[in-house]
């Protein structure tokens, strides 16, 4: 179930590749490989063959949350899902399973077309490297928040200590 709509696809049929031979999704999914349609949950988790995968090292701020920018309020959570949804944009998405959270869900590494998706949602601002599980995004995080885009273009809580809060409260 995509959280916000933003349903890429049938994401029960694998999306073969020329140089990827066809398999079903239980088997991908063991090989360490999950290929196909993703479906956008929030903007750091993707919905492919019925598994979840949270997207390696980045953090995206949580669906309700809400940022600033000038003298407004937005939702950018929501702004941070469609941002991912226009990064995988009814291509197929190829992710790496590399753990599992205590969640459940599959940490990947993902691509589509060849372009990090991690890296790209940090370049473009709606969302930060996830220091606590890598540095991998540092640099990628520093430009985007020296061009001032998506967060940076005012100002936000950072989306681990936004959880942090919440259960607090």
């Amino acid at each position: 179930m995509a959280l916000l709509g933003l349903h890429r696809g049938p994401a029960s049929h694998p999306t073969t590749h020329s140089d990827v031979p066809a398999a079903s999704p239980q088997t991908i999914a063991s090989e360490g490989l999950i290929i196909g349609q993703g479906s956008v949950i929030d903007g750091d988790t993707l919905d492919i063959h019925g598994i979840r995968i949270r997207l390696n090292g980045i953090d995206a701020p949580e669906a309700a949350q809400k940022c600033e920018a000038g003298r407004s309020t937005y939702r950018c959570g929501q702004k941070a899902a469609f941002a991912l949804d226009e990064i995988i944009a009814d291509k197929p998405v190829s992710c790496i399973k590399l753990s599992t959270d205590r969640y459940g869900r599959t940490i990947g590494k993902c691509t589509v077309a060849g372009v990090d998706v991690s890296g790209e949602m940090v370049k473009r601002g709606w969302a930060v490297a996830f220091r606590k599980y890598s540095l991998e995004y540092v640099p990628i995080e520093d430009a985007a928040r020296a061009s001032g885009v998506g967060l940076w273009a005012g100002t936000f809580q950072d989306p681990a200590q936004y959880r942090l809060s919440r259960k607090k409260s």
